[in-house]
């Protein structure tokens, strides 16, 4: 096998530019093909345009779906949170800070934009070769090299290939599943996809007229004698639920509906305080009624409706 033959990468979100660097990194050549102008879309528009970067914990457990947990525990300890903050902070120069109630870290900036274009420079930097506006059509086993298919261009022969296209979760940056089609010409084995990072829609919309309104809640999805529990920010849209902790279990419930169940049940605590604190709450202040109490720690709409489903006056 030619050692002048690069290492092609296929696709520059987050994973591509990632493994561009490092490969390139290593002194391998690194050819980093991108079908967009730009490359890291759905960078820009993680975290709500600020980029969530890392968890401030790492908790494997979280992690795991159908994957064996051991498994997911290996790949994680590959890289130790330390270090990967440290790639952040140290070689991209990217200070990082921490959002307390959701636990993740961000830019100090807020700009997801910083953070793609620290990536893309830091590929360059690393001797990657970026093509922009370049099409894969295919990709064809040869005796001892791969043919990556190009679009109106000539192939490109390389050592070894990297796709990281991503999956179907947002076609405009370029997740249109044509990655998988790649792979599954080339005799892989396609696990099912569903939505993981996915609002929830409520069948039907009872809360339409809360869209909105955000509160940051507890919250706990039950399949089975399965639970995950999520905290942070909830969110009233008109066609059901969204917000980081409902982004945080959307798969569960995803799953479960595409196992059969009928319903997902969801449990959220509207504020942080437990029954003991307040039934204190509403016997000290007996003599006013039930909704201005509710009122002093979650939003007023919100208690008329929780009110409202108790037939509580």
């Amino acid at each position: 096998m030619s050692s002048a033959l690069p290492v092609a990468v296929i696709g520059a979100g987050a994973a591509g530019l990632m493994a561009a660097i490092h490969a390139a990194g290593r002194g391998r050549p690194v050819v980093l093909l991108e079908r967009t102008r730009d490359g890291g879309r759905k960078i820009l528009i993680s975290g709500g345009g600020r980029c969530n970067i890392l968890p401030a914990q790492l908790d494997s457990a979280r992690f795991v779906t159908e994957s064996p947990p051991h498994r997911v525990r290996r790949v994680l300890a590959a890289w130790p949170l330390a270090g990967q903050r440290a790639f952040f902070e140290d070689q991209l120069g990217l200070s990082l800070v921490l959002e307390p109630e959701s636990g993740k870290l961000f830019p100090a900036s807020n700009r997801a934009r910083d953070v793609r274009d620290r990536l893309v420079a830091a590929a360059r930097e690393a001797g990657a070769d970026l093509r922009f506006g370049t099409t894969v059509t295919g990709i064809e086993r040869q005796a001892d090299s791969w043919r990556v298919l190009l679009q109106d261009q000539a192939p490109l022969d390389a050592e070894a290939v990297i796709v990281a296209t991503g999956g179907l979760s947002v076609p405009s940056t370029g997740s249109d599943g044509c990655g998988l089609m790649i792979a599954r010409r080339l005799g892989h084995t396609i696990r099912e996809t569903y939505p993981a990072l996915t609002p929830l829609l409520a069948d039907p919309p009872v809360h339409a007229h809360l869209s909105g309104l955000s509160l940051d809640v507890r919250i706990e999805a039950r399949v089975g004698s399965r639970r995950i529990r999520s905290e942070g920010g909830f969110l009233f849209t008109h066609r059901g639920y969204s917000g980081p902790s409902v982004l945080d279990l959307a798969h569960l419930a995803v799953r479960s509906r595409m196992a059969g169940a009928e319903r997902q049940e969801l449990r959220v605590a509207w504020s942080r305080e437990g029954v003991e604190a307040w039934t204190s709450r509403l016997r000290q202040r007996s003599s006013r009624t039930v909704l201005n109490v509710l009122r002093e720690a979650i939003p007023a709409r919100l208690a008329e409706q929780l009110l409202k489903e108790s037939l509580v006056e």
